[in-house]
């Protein structure tokens, strides 16, 4: 636990009470008065608390746009929240206004985003994060990853009898079958997470969930948008046809003011009995009992393919400390990211230690003062490039390392810095794109390709004002999970980030093949940077959701604000770009008031095939950054979803 404030001048309104008794002796608890703080500024100029209904309260339900343009930097002095739907932000940022850490704020704003963003994230579904500690200067990743149950086979997802190579596959699909469904693992690892760096109680940072789901709450565009898109599915889930439709058997829409009694209920039992409330009792064989489920609720009886989960698999999860994925980048900044089960971490790293190959600083975006600008031909290609060798690695090698290890010594040996020169080599930067890559030489190791797309997700980042850091990305999966309600929650479609089989197609098998107790590979990255060769002096920390473009849009946010100077804002708003392992090389047409046409023919010139679709990116970016001679925190929100950025003051 903590027991040092952060190094800075303390404002009006902010003061340090002793803790002693209370976290140890000489804890510190930042206490911030200010009753401006955790609002926005309206047009007017006032501050406008968020969720109040009042003019100017960016929790009011707006038509979507797909791009929120204008958006600017917001500074603090000491705290920030920088999350996807304003409800669970203030929610967050609350808690830092109480003194609580940023682990203390990342629990109450997961408790909201189960509530008020269930396309994207869930109570009962997983998540990664890494934590800096800037007491001891360590940084640790938690993994709160979802598991295959004990029963599962490589065939899990594949045969409804995993013993029969003949069976049919599961009914209705994989993904609305009972076999999607993992068991659980983001409120262990909270909780884990807590108990090592929490400052306050754990009970009460449900508060805001509960009153959310007691008192109601006007449905967000998104989650509108997403519950009429999958109405067809969640109607065979009597509980999300209650959560999710009107009396009239209309789905509800967004601006809609509902509430979630049920979820109120489960989030009082974990505020009571712990993270533990979940993993064993009532609620635990309600989950198993949910994710059995053989027939739908529907009129029909939709045979629905059971989960073969038990109440012992909960029992057994535990969520996991892992070493984070950390390099270094042109000798100047130190960058943490998340370790396998996620691939996300060495991809970023990997691409890094590619791309410090070339000098990108020249390459920057035009005019970044508008939205992050138009980026350079030589930039996109470049990066892209780097990132087609870095999915090459990932596809081949990268899964569960508690079940199939890394080639070579590990994590090392894929971020080695003569390994990543010898990749870079293989990039024609004044030439045409590669295409696709191969996936380097780290060995003999037979193993297939698997490129399993994955989905969904939300991410949010937190600087407390003790100086604590966390960026945490957490995910139902696909929108609206597996449509399995039970509490009030849904239950995620995880499992479907496995190789639906175990073999390539060339019958070799692949490292994210099914196995008991297995997490699925993934491609989250939440991501911390520091400057110089080690943690201690933060500078930013970033992360998104987007399935398997994770990387690309993390990737172009450290890379915007690094080698191009971007402020928090523009880099976080910077036009997606990237690559997947493909022939295809994404430019992210989402902000339609850019001219990007003479980017894609100069790009197709080069011999990239372009995607010029809009990506729904949402990334959350918190930097440390001198502005006017004043040591500042300056955040920046992604403009393709509904998030807000909150701090002491009103911002």
């Amino acid at each position: 636990m903590n027991k040092k404030v952060w190094l800075w001048a303390l404002t009006p309104g902010v003061v340090a009470l002793s803790l002693y008794g209370c976290g140890g002796s000489g804890s510190s608890l930042i206490v911030d008065s200010n009753a401006q703080s955790c609002s926005v500024v309206s047009s007017s100029g006032s501050p406008v608390v968020v969720g109040s209904g009042l003019a100017g309260d960016p929790a009011a339900p707006e038509a979507a746009s797909g791009y929120r343009l204008g958006y600017k930097a917001k500074t603090s002095s000491h705290y920030m929240v920088v999350a996807n739907t304003p409800l669970a932000t203030k929610a967050g940022c609350d808690v830092l206004k109480a003194g609580g850490t940023a682990v203390d704020a990342a629990v109450a704003v997961q408790a909201v985003l189960g509530l008020v963003e269930p396309q994207s994230s869930t109570i009962a579904g997983s998540a990664f994060m890494v934590y800096y500690d800037a007491d001891t200067k360590q940084v640790v990743a938690y993994d709160g990853r979802e598991a295959a149950p004990a029963a599962a086979t490589g065939y899990y997802l594949a045969r409804q009898n995993q013993a029969d190579a003949s069976s049919p596959a599961p009914v209705p699909n994989a993904r609305r079958s009972g076999r999607s469904i993992g068991v659980p693992g983001v409120m262990s690892m909270l909780d884990l997470a807590h108990k090592e760096h929490g400052k306050l109680a754990w009970g009460p940072l449900f508060d805001e969930g509960v009153k959310l789901a007691t008192n109601g709450y006007k449905i967000p565009t998104r989650m509108g948008d997403a519950i009429a898109a999958n109405a067809a599915s969640l109607r065979l889930d009597a509980n999300a046809v209650a959560a999710f439709f009107n009396a009239d058997g209309t789905p509800k829409t967004s601006g809609t003011v509902t509430t979630n009694l049920p979820y109120a209920q489960s989030l009082r039992a974990i505020a009571s009995g712990g993270a533990a409330a979940m993993y064993s009792g009532a609620m635990a064989e309600a989950i198993v009992a949910k994710a059995a489920q053989a027939v739908g609720d529907d009129t029909a009886k939709t045979p629905i393919t059971p989960s073969l989960m038990t109440v012992a698999d909960l029992k057994a999860y535990k969520a996991k400390k892992r070493e984070p994925v950390c390099t270094t980048y042109r000798s100047s900044y130190y960058i943490c990211t998340m370790a396998p089960p996620s691939s996300g971490g060495i991809a970023i790293a990997q691409s890094l230690g590619i791309l410090e190959n070339f000098d990108l600083s020249v390459y920057g975006p035009t005019n970044p003062a508008n939205e992050g600008g138009i980026p350079n031909v030589m930039g996109v290609h470049l990066v892209s490039e780097a990132e087609r060798l870095a999915y090459a690695d990932r596809d081949k090698y990268v899964a569960d390392t508690d079940f199939v290890p890394l080639p070579g010594n590990g994590v090392s040996s894929m971020i080695d810095k003569a390994y990543l020169k010898q990749r870079a080599s293989l990039i024609n930067a004044n030439g045409k794109s590669m295409g696709t890559a191969a996936a380097g030489n780290l060995g003999d190791v037979p193993l297939g390709i698997d490129k399993t797309v994955e989905q969904g997700t939300t991410h949010f980042s937190i600087v407390d004002a003790y100086g604590n850091v966390v960026s945490m990305t957490s995910t139902v999966e696909s929108s609206m999970g597996s449509f399995h309600m039970v509490g009030g929650f849904l239950l995620t479609n995880q499992l479907t980030d496995f190789s639906v089989l175990p073999t390539d197609t060339a019958g070799v098998l692949v490292a994210n093949r099914v196995a008991p107790g297995k997490r699925p590979r993934s491609t989250m990255a939440p991501t911390v940077v520091f400057k110089g060769t080690a943690p201690g002096d933060f500078v930013m920390a970033t992360g998104s959701p987007g399935g398997g473009t994770i990387i690309q849009y993390v990737l172009k946010t450290v890379i915007g604000a690094l080698d191009w100077g971007l402020d928090a804002q523009q880099a976080t708003s910077l036009v997606n770009i990237g690559a997947t392992n493909s022939a295809t090389t994404n430019v992210d047409g989402a902000n339609t008031s850019l001219n990007l046409t003479g980017l894609i023919a100069d790009l197709k010139a080069k011999g990239h095939t372009v995607n010029n679709a809009a990506q729904s990116s949402g990334v959350s970016t918190i930097m440390r950054v001198y502005r006017n001679g004043q040591l500042k925190l300056e955040g920046g929100v992604d403009p393709r979803r509904e998030g807000i950025v909150l701090g002491d003051g009103a911002l």
